[in-house]
């Protein structure tokens, strides 16, 4: 019992030439401002999301990891996000192009699953999709055909309209 009380008793010590009832409030308040803002105080918070591997490695769960192309780390970032994974990148610059090795975890297996097979899907379709400036140019192709189609039918026109 008697280390409980002298584990709260708190001194306060107050320069003033007068001591009031407001002054002794306000410093009650100080002290009180000060002990809220306090770093010890408070419960230490767990993070989420993108972290270092060190961070991750200290939350005490069993991290898995995986390589990942450098084109789809944005695209495994927003997954992530997504499903509430824990994640940290790391980046092997031993290669000569660098390799990204991404360590995760979550709360349950199935999360996991769920992202992977996601970010699976999101990559197979990017690679079967023909690329953007390949159709830019079997358009542009196809535009100069038609113009030159159509600049030969007015020039057949023109002829015609001279023979009459």
């Amino acid at each position: 019992m008697h280390e409980e009380v002298n584990q709260r008793v708190v001194v306060l010590s107050i320069r003033t030439a007068r001591f009031t009832a407001e002054v002794l409030a306000k410093a009650v308040r100080m002290y009180l401002n000060a002990r809220n803002k306090s770093k010890y105080n408070k419960p230490p918070q767990i993070k989420h999301g993108k972290m270092t591997v060190k961070e991750l490695m200290e939350q005490n769960a069993g991290a898995l990891n995986c390589e990942v192309d450098p084109n789809n780390i944005k695209g495994f970032e927003r997954i992530a996000r997504k499903y509430h994974v824990d994640y940290a990148v790391k980046k092997n610059t031993s290669f000569s192009p660098p390799k990204y090795i991404v360590f995760f975890k979550a709360r349950d297996q199935d999360t996991i699953d769920l992202a992977f097979n996601e970010f699976k899907e999101i990559n197979n379709n990017k690679k079967e999709r023909e690329p953007f400036k390949n159709i830019l140019k079997r358009f542009k192709d196809l535009s100069l055909k038609l113009s030159k189609n159509q600049e030969f039918a007015k020039e057949k026109n023109r002829v015609k309209e001279h023979s009459l």
